[in-house]
């Protein structure tokens, strides 16, 4: 105990006669701890944070039936729903598509769940109100322009269930809805009317999900789906998925660069500092020598002062990593940043790695001191 804590007296006193210099190699490590940890919270929570973003441009899997029909049952979409994690499912939209006529021409009508559409489809820009009753309708700007028919008007349309028959039903456009997509051109009213309209219920043509997964996890969720749930055919929207999974390649594959570019920066402070360290040193060195020390208590003493500048670092870098990691998160996805404890774990070992490499050529150049050449001043 009394030698363990001898050593520790030498190493800390060692560090405090050359603090200006361990200052520098200090504040370098202090440095890499911030920057290893803040990119790394970055780095790991840059999937959650950029789905989020990615789900204001819509569903990024849609189920279609795997039958010959395009008809799937919703009994099978809420059993696949089930199978997502709940914590990671944004939405999930079912769409029944109809048609009926208006003035002799045909209409799309896709029956819906408003509420679960604002959260898969958030893009949608409405002009005038969401239905409220089984009788209104949005009709899609395409329709608004071709009709003449807006917000507040009334349009009498002629429905053939398919059980047969005809009728007309007057329906009430609540709003306009414009989204640049094929929307435009549909009529969408409330899933429980059209239901009633058409005498059937249960079914959908497509259920669109919105979900904070990508690349592999969102491949594996839909094979699990196809494999557990045989009525549904579960297929990627390449255009959202494609594009997350690449946004989000570039980004991480951006951190890990600048992370390993400021421990690569990092080592070298501490390095240079620790050979010239050595080279203040060497006459010390060889005195010890001179009386007995050994290559092993030269090691020691130096890679002694290294770790003590990790652990410092560490401890300084940890509170500023985490400052760091926060200001970087609110600038770009204006949310903060969770910060896992395996990461503070990791930037220690880091903040380790990085000072005992940097110490190898100094503690050499120690080992390799000749104290009858060092004492006699060559």
């Amino acid at each position: 105990m009394a030698r363990h804590a001898m050593f520790f007296k030498i190493v800390v006193s060692s560090l405090i006669r050359r603090r200006s210099r361990m200052l520098v190699a200090l504040l370098a490590v202090v440095i890499g701890a911030t920057v290893f940890l803040g990119m790394g919270a970055v780095y790991y929570d840059i999937p959650r944070q950029m789905g989020r973003e990615f789900r204001s441009y819509g569903a990024n899997l849609i189920f279609v039936s795997s039958g010959s029909n395009s008809i799937l049952s919703l009994d099978d979409a809420k059993q696949a729903i089930e199978m997502l994690p709940a914590d990671k499912l944004v939405g999930a939209s079912p769409f029944r598509y109809e048609t009926m006529y208006y003035n002799m021409q045909g209409l799309t009508v896709a029956g819906a769940d408003f509420s679960a559409v604002k959260k898969t489809s958030p893009y949608w820009q409405i002009q005038g109100e969401w239905p409220q009753k089984d009788d209104e309708i949005l009709i899609g700007t395409d329709i608004a322009e071709h009709t003449r028919q807006y917000a507040g008007s009334f349009i009498t349309v002629e429905i053939l269930p398919p059980r047969g028959g005809k009728f007309v039903k007057e329906l009430k456009i609540s709003g306009v809805v414009r989204t640049g997509g094929a929307e435009d051109g549909f009529v969408f009213m409330p899933m429980a009317g059209l239901e009633v309209l058409m005498g059937t219920s249960g079914t959908a043509n497509v259920v669109e999900i919105s979900i904070v997964a990508a690349g592999e996890e969102i491949f594996r969720l839909a094979e699990e789906i196809q494999a557990k749930v045989p009525g549904i055919t579960p297929r990627l929207v390449k255009r959202i998925a494609d594009s997350e999974t690449t946004v989000l390649s570039k980004l991480q594959v951006l951190v890990c660069l600048v992370t390993g570019v400021v421990l690569f920066l990092t080592m070298i402070c501490v390095g240079t500092t620790m050979m010239t360290v050595v080279m203040e040193r060497s006459r010390e060195i060889g005195l010890k020598k001179a009386i007995g020390a050994g290559n092993r208590a030269i090691i020691a003493e130096f890679m002694g002062e290294g770790i003590t500048l990790a652990l410092g670092g560490w401890l300084l870098g940890t509170g500023s990593g985490y400052f760091f990691a926060q200001v970087v998160s609110m600038s770009v996805f204006s949310r903060e940043v969770a910060l896992p404890f395996f990461l503070v774990l990791l930037t220690l070992g880091a903040s380790l790695a990085v000072t005992v490499s940097a110490s190898l050529i100094p503690v050499a150049m120690a080992t390799d001191v000749e104290p009858a050449v060092v004492l006699r001043g060559e």
